[in-house]
């Protein structure tokens, strides 16, 4: 008798970034790494950034989800106001497979995007206590 092989969860698509994204992830990475209590460790071609034992953020080095120009945030609650403003921010997604992680997308288009992305990180940051 066969055994049933077990459904794995469904991994995202990792695509290589753009030289533009390696650039805006470092200047990004370099804020991130001023701000209290973050640690950064490195994760599939990711940094991820930690406050104390909490992760709150990644940030593409050589790949990133499914976008070649996209960074990752996580804030678990999402509070109602935040998540109202990701639903209207067309920059802000999930994909099926980080759902239940509670993870979201921040696609940066141009440099102007770098604030808000920061800014996204930070509400992630201050709910990572």
């Amino acid at each position: 008798m066969k055994k049933s092989a077990k459904s794995k969860p469904k991994r995202p698509k990792m695509a290589h970034i753009s030289e533009e994204m390696k650039e805006w992830a470092n200047l990004l990475s370099q804020e991130l790494e001023k701000w209290p209590k973050v640690s950064a460790k490195p994760m599939f071609g990711m940094r991820c950034y930690y406050r104390g034992s909490k992760v709150f953020g990644a940030l593409p080095v050589t790949r990133s989800i499914e976008s070649s120009n996209s960074l990752m945030f996580k804030i678990n609650p999402m509070p109602p106001n935040l998540l109202v403003r990701a639903y209207n921010d067309s920059r802000v997604s999930s994909t099926d497979s980080l759902k239940t992680r509670k993870w979201r997308l921040f696609e940066i288009a141009n440099e102007s995007d770098l604030r808000d992305a920061l800014w996204w990180l930070n509400q992630a940051y201050e709910k990572a206590k």
